[in-house]
């Protein structure tokens, strides 16, 4: 019943529901957890929003391009939604919780939505419940999905995972090195984008343009089966946006033609839903399994060198899938 409640009051516009139903859907307690499944079993998919993942190397100004986009798309009658990424990770340290304060017009804005979400060390650069945390948002009524991620050159083939179109955001410079991202995350760029394309930059960005169009030739096609575009902006002066918003439009609409667009939302659900599992998995293993009289008196067999850890995992395995155990 409770549930159904906030469903209703999400559709109504509730902003202070859909945070917490967005909390609910990040929890790690329990019973939490199952109200948070019950929220979502009752959220219908929807192929009429565009998830956009946003990547690039610190410094490259993702919160200035989201904002300036954000703003123009608002214009066009579109609500937009940022979930910034937090590295809350040891390794990465830092933090972009400050997103709100930088990206203070659009924060502001009465169609706009931005929720930072702490990463809790996930690799991939995105939360562990950002797919869940979109369906949210969509069935608040949010049509553009932008998801920010920390842009440090890991495996963002997660952020590729759960979005329509990868936009890749690159600084102007000799193109000769890839900015410290990845040759793996231009590879399965969808769209490039040379930021900071104004003033004495602007030749220098031209420049990183055409390099990295010839780069693309050698590289291969995007999940389009075409060579990513590759355009230039200056988000400070919003210039630009047009011409991106357009090869956006472009790409979603032949998708959608081709049947592929669904297809990838498709396979983005069914690969949401091997997460799950393994996530349970793990939480098993870690929580009750390993507590467990007969397990415990396996590691002792370890540590006394009378069993081996394959053998081990064996009879481990056998146990969690139900299997006869033959010790």
């Amino acid at each position: 019943k409770n549930i159904n409640n906030l469903i209703r009051y999400i559709k109504r516009g509730s902003r202070k529901h859909l945070a917490k139903a967005i909390t609910l859907v990040e929890s790690t307690l329990k019973k939490d957890q199952m109200a948070a499944e019950n929220l979502l079993e009752k959220l219908k998919p929807n192929d009429n929003t565009i998830r956009i993942g946003i990547t690039g190397v610190p410094g490259v100004g993702k919160s200035t391009f989201i904002e300036s986009m954000g703003l123009k798309l608002i214009e066009k009658g579109f609500k937009v939604a940022v979930l910034a990424i937090d590295p809350s990770s040891k390794r990465t340290g830092g933090s972009i919780l400050g997103d709100k304060t930088r990206m203070e017009r659009l924060s502001v804005n009465m169609n706009a939505f931005i929720r930072p979400t702490p990463n809790d060390g996930h690799l991939g650069g995105v939360a562990k419940k950002t797919g869940e945390t979109i369906l949210c948002l969509e069935e608040f009524g949010f049509n553009i999905i932008f998801v920010e991620t920390m842009g440090v050159g890991q495996a963002e083939t997660a952020v590729y995972d759960m979005v329509d179109i990868f936009i890749v955001l690159l600084l102007p410079s000799g193109g000769d090195e890839l900015q410290g991202i990845k040759k793996g995350i231009i590879e399965i760029a969808d769209l490039i984008i040379v930021n900071k394309a104004d003033n004495e930059l602007k030749k220098s960005a031209e420049k990183t343009r055409l390099d990295y169009r010839n780069a693309l030739q050698i590289i291969g096609r995007s999940r389009a089966n075409e060579i990513a575009d590759v355009l230039m902006c200056s988000s400070l002066h919003s210039i630009g946006f047009e011409e991106i918003w357009d090869n956006v439009k472009k790409f979603i609409e032949k998708r959608k033609i081709n049947e592929r667009f669904y297809q990838t939302r498709d396979s983005q659900m069914l690969k949401r839903m091997w997460n799950i599992i393994s996530h349970k998995t793990n939480e098993y293993i870690d929580k009750d399994l390993s507590i467990k009289p007969f397990v415990r008196k396996i590691i002792d067999e370890i540590k006394n060198n009378n069993l081996s850890i394959y053998r081990a995992s064996k009879i481990i395995f056998q146990y969690i899938s139900k299997k006869s155990i033959d010790i």
